[in-house]
């Protein structure tokens, strides 16, 4: 036990934080993203050593958007950085002179939501982040569920429409095509486009045309009841809620904790997400029902729990 460092590499930089038992954040310290895997890896021993200057660390954990091996070691494959089974920890573990784990980031921010932030008091939750993308984390019997491989938990490449579009991973109609950051986006310039009448306030915040409609506009015009807007996020909710509902009948947790960007937005994205659920649930009215809650560590989740699971010894099935 003791201080373990957590490592969130980011589009735009890298940060490494101290953390102690507890989940709290003792020092940080951050350095911007290069763009190649040798870079990264210096990069990634930059902020460690940074973050640890006057303090006795044990380990580091790190969190990469990746798969990430069963032995926590290695990572098969990247979306956004050309990493091709890539023995990062070896690499980074010959930098700092420390034992380092690697782990999936999505695995790690639910990680330190069940840990210390919406999880506690639960031994069964589905985490998933509504962010650019879609990610999440099983923990079921209080442990943290990779798989066979070390892969699982890739909600947002589940298969919601046959033959639907094409997403980034090269197959089509993945749950993160309807439920995401991306696709309230697109939504919404859809919505604009069609009907701009009712979106006189969004674009408004814009640059007048639907393809210069942001995120940052959805959100603000929503709060103001643009109708183009509101309805963006309902048909983002509809398809969040049936996606719970699926990973309800695979996994019946006590709780579905809800992280990302998005999920800043609160009861504005959540509460129709739970509608949604309800409603595609089967046998919602006479079974149990999870919570739907709002993660409470933000961005920290991932620097977190990727620092808690450094201090795990044996991999987490």
């Amino acid at each position: 036990m003791g201080l373990t460092i957590g490592v969130d590499i980011g589009g735009t930089k890298i940060a490494a934080g101290v953390v102690d038992e507890d989940g709290n954040i003792l020092s940080t310290h951050k350095v911007p993203t290069p763009g190649t895997p040798d870079a990264i890896v210096d990069a990634i021993a930059s902020a460690v050593d940074g973050a640890r200057a006057g303090h006795e660390i044990v380990g580091v954990g790190i969190g990469a958007a990746g798969y990430v091996n069963r032995q926590r070691s290695t990572v098969y494959f990247a979306p956004n950085i050309d990493w091709r089974q890539e023995p990062l920890k070896e690499k980074v573990e010959q930098r700092v002179g420390l034992p380092v784990v690697v782990e999936n980031d999505a695995n790690a921010a639910a990680w330190g939501e069940y840990r210390f932030g919406a999880g506690k008091g639960h031994r069964n939750v589905i985490c998933i982040t509504l962010g650019t993308g879609l990610g999440g984390g099983i923990i079921i019997g209080n442990k943290l569920r990779r798989g066979h491989f070390g892969v699982a938990a890739e909600f947002g490449h589940i298969r919601m429409v046959p033959d639907g579009l094409l997403c980034g991973c090269g197959s089509q109609g993945c749950w993160e095509q309807y439920a995401s950051g991306r696709a309230l986006v697109r939504y919404a310039k859809q919505r604009a486009n069609a009907t701009p009448e009712r979106a006189e306030f969004l674009l408004g915040l814009g640059d007048g045309t639907p393809e210069g409609i942001e995120g940052k506009h959805i959100s603000m015009a929503a709060r103001q009841g643009d109708p183009v807007a509101v309805d963006s996020y309902r048909e983002l909710a509809r398809w969040a809620g049936a996606g719970l509902a699926d990973l309800a009948s695979l996994f019946d947790p006590s709780a579905f904790i809800v992280g990302g960007g998005l999920s800043d937005e609160g009861e504005l994205v959540l509460d129709p997400i739970r509608k949604s659920y309800r409603r595609w649930l089967v046998g919602g009215n006479w079974r149990p029902v999870a919570d739907v809650i709002a993660a409470q560590l933000g961005n920290k989740a991932g620097l977190v729990g990727a620092a808690d699971l450094a201090r795990q010894p044996d991999p987490i099935m």
